[in-house]
């Protein structure tokens, strides 16, 4: 061996290279200028020959094996005209097996220190552009950057189809103090199949896919491919522009009527594949014609972030920056979303940032330790759930959680995100038993790092992504998840309504028989509608699990359970909140939701399910064009009770109110099956009462009893009111009268 070579190799790197253990492998390999020449080193174990030669093949120089059978190969060089990076090395296995490939440790870092500075203050907010795998081009040489952040490994390499998964071939660096390992690899392309093969400290060999991998393998495969999100030419810049003109209280005041959506078992193909998904672009447009029709604002998608098990439903994530492949490539899922705002509906997704699954291949003792996670299981574990709690206080941890929401919102142009479970975040012992939980520094139960983070998190949000929907699953009555973050709230912009749907829907399973003595399960939920901006909903959490369809929850035989469903509706619908209702409730599907299955669609050929489905498309067209049922729903003014102590026939009247004096609308709701013939009711103000809908028109599988007749309110006292209206009201009905405001 050259002595000039022999002076420059520190051999204690040298083993640690050859053991697998080196953290900062271009210190040792590539090209370095040593004395008057260079110094070429290349790592390639089963080689028999190294040279290296400029980008143009010119210029050969054959490398020296350091030692036999050691796969090192070296050269000093001594030359007036230095051979600059980047350069070509052709290696050569076999008589016909050389491959030629730029040296991936000539390139520099494409992470700088403030990058690495703000990451590590959690302030990185586009992070996803420079961890994870990125296709692109250095100094004229086309390949992928690798970044990952591992900082208790002793060691990372990159290891895919381009390498044959051997970890000795490409060993990353890490980058100053930061546990960030990065490594350019020239000629990996976009749907190349990779993973992080990490060394821990007690020398355990661990092969995780990439936190921020825009792509996986479908399951049951786990590696991560690499994606580039470049490409696509998105068609919807004035949707974009008019959403990030929406102010707070703009969005409070549109119309939301969300229809929740399990993709992979909304409809399936009939073409003899196992799943039977549809992809993205075919979803897409049958998905948006249908939500159309049905006269819905919004989807809500579940399961779109990569998920391992379909039994999770998409709420165990192992892929946060990557949509599942069950239904395609991230190209295909940015036309799904493309094109639904080509049709004027807005998508939103199910986010989770509360917790993920312990799988050997995802962020689970990711490095050899806890990174991720609370290292504390009474702090990092759900006993319950069987999984991992973020730990919030670990700024990388806040920053791959926040950034996380923002590439959905940035990269696939995302209208918003419903947080899961966000009351198992709130609180330290949510879930949890005596001893399973570790209270917070004043002795109580509350996770000031998950409140810091739903701060931080909805202020940026609002600043980098303004006019976006941030929706918390909320399920108790911590206060102020819709106020302000700058005003000490949490600063969602909405909440799940948890407290009405209980309420309600025990409500409704009661035989009206007794559902007088639990009247204020009905009316309840009048007390609280305005200390949050609420969400009224009936979700896939309503239908599984033994709880029973929509249809099924309903008293009564069939003829009745139908009416029930139709009152059910008609009562959501008039009360104050946004609404949002399961797919397949809007035909009154029978069976429970099964992700494995396609709803039910031939249950629309039975008369009283197509009647269903037409009467919630009713209901849809009533509430997109009376602004009464949309615009004050965060504000008192929208809602005023005419009657609702009525307990022993079960009837509640209301009214709700819009912009103008026009167009108001007076609600009379009966939850029994008894026919009100002449009955009086009091209403707000003189002048004339229209019928504009009854959820008991034959049209809709009611009885037919209408009130066809414009009627002219009376100057006779009822229900506390001045004025009020005769009329019939059908049994197990909402009935919904037009009215214009007037002075008395």
């Amino acid at each position: 061996m050259q002595e000039k070579l022999d002076q420059w190799i520190n051999w204690v790197e040298y083993d640690e290279l050859r053991e697998g253990r080196h953290n900062a492998p271009h210190n040792i390999l590539g090209l370095h200028d040593f004395g008057k020449g260079q110094i070429f080193t290349v790592y390639r174990p089963e080689a028999k020959a190294v040279t290296v030669t400029d980008m143009r093949g010119n210029h050969p120089t054959e490398l020296e094996e350091v030692e036999p059978g050691s796969g090192f190969f070296g050269k000093y060089v001594e030359t007036r005209k230095k051979l600059k990076a980047p350069y070509l090395l052709n290696i050569k296995y076999g008589e016909d097996d050389v491959v030629v490939t730029a040296d991936p440790y000539c390139f520099a870092p494409q992470i700088s220190s403030l990058d690495l500075y703000l990451f590590a203050e959690g302030k990185h907010y586009q992070i996803f552009d420079k961890l994870g795998a990125h296709p692109m081009e250095i100094n004229g040489v086309k390949g992928t950057y690798f970044a990952v952040w591992a900082p208790h490994a002793r060691a990372v390499s990159v290891v895919g189809n381009f390498n044959m998964w051997d970890g000795r071939l490409h060993p990353m660096r890490t980058l100053e103090v930061s546990g960030v390992y990065e490594l350019f690899i020239p000629g990996v392309e976009p749907w190349a199949v990779y993973k992080y093969q990490i060394l821990t400290r007690t020398d355990e060999i661990l092969m995780k896919a990439d936190p921020y991998a825009n792509c996986a393998e479908l399951r049951p495969d786990n590696a991560s491919v690499v994606a580039d999100l470049r490409g696509f030419r998105w068609t919807d810049r004035k949707w974009m522009t008019s959403r990030r003109k929406e102010t707070r209280d703009s969005r409070r005041k549109e119309p939301m009527a969300i229809y929740e959506v399990h993709p992979g078992s909304w409809r399936k193909k009939d073409d003899g594949t196992e799943d039977g998904f549809y992809n993205y672009r075919e979803l897409a447009v049958e998905l948006a014609a249908y939500v159309k029709e049905m006269g819905y604002t919004h989807v809500e998608l579940m399961g779109i972030a990569e998920h391992p098990f379909d039994g999770s439903w998409g709420y165990q994530v192992t892929g946060y920056y990557a949509p599942t492949r069950r239904y395609g490539s991230p190209e295909d899922f940015m036309y799904f979303v493309d094109y639904m705002h080509s049709q004027g509906i807005s998508v939103i997704l199910d986010w989770v940032p509360a917790h993920f699954p312990k799988d050997a291949h995802g962020l689970a003792q990711f490095d050899g330790q806890a990174l991720y996670e609370h290292p504390d299981k009474r702090r990092g574990e759900h006993p319950h759930w069987g999984t991992l709690i973020f730990n919030y206080k670990k700024k990388e941890v806040e920053n791959f959680l926040l950034a996380n929401g923002l590439f959905w919102l940035k990269k696939f142009h995302v209208d918003g995100l419903r947080v899961d479970a966000v009351a198992s975040m709130l609180y330290l012992d949510y879930g949890k038993n005596d001893g399973e939980w570790l209270p917070n520094e004043k002795g109580g139960n509350e996770n000031f790092d998950a409140i810091h983070l739903f701060q931080h998190m909805n202020q940026v949000f609002e600043k980098e992504e303004p006019g976006t929907l941030v929706i918390a699953e909320e399920s108790t009555a911590w206060a102020g998840v819709t106020s302000p973050a700058q005003m000490g709230g949490l600063g969602f912009l909405f909440k799940w309504n948890m407290g009405w749907m209980n309420d309600f829907l025990e409500y409704m399973h009661m035989d009206p028989l007794f559902r007088g003595p639990n009247h204020g399960r009905l009316t309840f939920s009048l007390q609280y509608a305005y200390s949050e901006n609420f969400i009224q909903v009936l979700s896939h959490d309503e239908v599984v699990h033994g709880k029973g369809s929509m249809i099924n929850k309903m008293p009564g035989e069939l003829d009745a359970k139908f009416a029930n469903l139709r009152t059910a509706y008609g009562f959501m619908y008039g009360h104050p909140g946004k609404k949002l209702l399961f797919m397949g409730q809007e035909f009154a599907q029978f069976r429970e939701w099964s992700e494995a299955r396609s709803l039910d669609w031939d249950l629309l050929g039975e008369e009283r399910n197509h009647q269903m489905q037409d009467y919630v498309k009713a209901l849809n067209k009533l509430y997109q064009e009376y602004d009464a049922l949309y615009t004050n729903d965060c504000d008192p003014i929208g809602f005023e009770w005419i009657s609702c102590e009525n307990a022993d026939m079960s009837v509640v009247t209301f009214v709700r109110r819009g912009a103008t004096a026009k167009k108001q609308l007076l609600f009379l709701c009966n939850f029994t099956p008894v026919t009100r013939e002449d009955m009086l009711f009091g209403v707000p103000c003189p002048g004339n009462y229209k019928e504009i809908l009854s959820s008991d028109e034959e049209r809709f599988g009611g009885t037919g009893i209408v009130n066809p007749k414009v009627l002219t309110a009376k100057q006779e006292s009822c229900d506390g009111r001045e004025y009020s209206i005769r009329m019939t009201l059908p049994p197990l009905s909402v009935t919904v009268y037009e009215y214009d405001y007037k002075e008395k």
